[in-house]
């Protein structure tokens, strides 16, 4: 391993590109990665998170530093932590290898950590700097900041669509409109969330299985938005529910014996608050799904529930599809629903969009800049 930096910001973008590693394994924890360097920028160790209830970060940097760890400084892109969790604190391990100084990201705001690892270095006479590329660490992490931060998860929101902006055809008929390269690509998105959620409507017309095929690092609990608790028995998601998890989110309008139903069949069904027309209150939902440490979310349709999460102002980041087709027809369905909005936005909704190419469809991928405001004055609900 023989590296050198040309200063402390290449090292840390260097432990940015390790801490992404663990993108899909490591949640609801974060993405973080540390390197050792010497007083030459000389690169002595590096490691990352690399699973949940895994070592950390400056364990494996630590460790591959050995002995030449003494005086030495530690980059590492989060706070390291002071309690013990699934894994002892990471601040023993720094004060044992004889680490001089320590070189942060950003401070950790888990409750248990938010600060007292860095006041922990210094009380035992560490040299501290905190702030390295903390932009960058952020946006990395912006998935466990916002489940910290507000108790819900980052909503991820995907469609395919024709080039006249169709998600399915006056029939109903949406099989195939993105190619295998671009469906390929969604698979690996479901293989690194912990949630895929449709609504009823998708659910009945589709009959999907919404797994990652092949698996991924995660597996993802399929989410029904179902206010009447109209989902099958017969379905391939309540037949597969006992060997991958199936919540159905539902009202307390739904009838008892459809409830008992899907219970039986090994689904878990949760009555959450009504919203506008007896519709699932996506804000209840999200509470829900923050309370069981979902970190990232697949929101995948149809336009009734995309629509619900728009309005409501909680999307986070869109995967968009477009397929050079045409569909045309004026009971051709859109992307999304909803109320939306009452005229175009004067800026762009995505913060710096990547677009790709795949066999001819382009990929648009990105953050949306800011999380509005709803754009209805009633609560925002989900397809029934």
């Amino acid at each position: 391993m023989i590296r050198q930096y040309v200063d402390l910001a290449e090292a840390m973008r260097h432990a940015l590109e390790l801490a992404r590693r663990g993108a899909g394994a490591v949640e609801p924890n974060p993405q973080v990665g540390a390197v050792v360097v010497d007083d030459r920028l000389n690169l002595l160790g590096a490691g990352f998170h690399a699973r949940f209830g895994g070592p950390h970060a400056e364990i494996g940097a630590l460790e591959q530093a050995g002995d030449r760890a003494a005086g030495a400084t530690l980059i590492v892109s989060l706070e390291p932590c002071c309690h013990h969790g699934k894994t002892p604190p990471c601040v023993d391990a720094v004060l044992r290898a004889g680490i001089r100084r320590v070189v942060v990201g950003i401070a950790d705001p888990f409750p248990r950590v938010a600060g007292q690892g860095i006041a922990r270095l210094r009380a035992a006479g560490l040299e501290v700097e905190v702030g390295l590329l903390a932009d960058e660490v952020r946006q990395l992490n912006a998935p466990f900041l916002k489940l910290i931060e507000t108790g819900r998860p980052w909503v991820h929101a995907k469609w395919a669509m024709t080039l006249d902006g169709k998600i399915a055809a006056c029939t109903g008929e949406s099989r195939w409109i993105s190619n295998p390269a671009s469906r390929a690509v969604v698979h690996r998105l479901r293989g690194q969330v912990d949630a895929i959620v449709v609504g009823i409507e998708t659910a009945l017309r589709d009959d999907p299985q919404l797994t990652a095929r092949p698996p991924g690092p995660r597996i993802a609990t399929r989410i029904v938005v179902d206010s009447q608790a109209r989902l099958p028995p017969a379905s391939q998601l309540v037949r597969t529910a006992r060997a991958t998890p199936l919540l159905v989110a539902t009202t307390a309008a739904a009838p008892a014996g459809r409830v008992a139903d899907l219970q039986s069949c090994g689904a878990e069904v949760v009555v959450l608050p009504c919203g506008g027309s007896q519709r699932v209150d996506v804000e209840s939902l999200l509470q829900e799904l923050g309370r069981r440490q979902m970190t990232n979310i697949l929101v995948e349709g149809g336009g009734a529930l995309l629509g619900s999460f728009f309005d409501a102002g909680s999307i986070d980041e869109l995967h968009v599809f477009v397929a050079p087709k045409l569909l045309g027809g004026a009971q051709s369905r859109g992307p999304m629903g909803g109320t939306g909005r009452p005229a175009p936005p004067a800026t762009p909704d995505l913060d710096d969009p990547a677009f790709e190419f795949h066999d001819g469809d382009v990929y648009i991928h990105g953050r949306v800049r800011r999380l509005p405001h709803a754009v209805v004055s009633s609560p925002a609900a989900l397809t029934p």
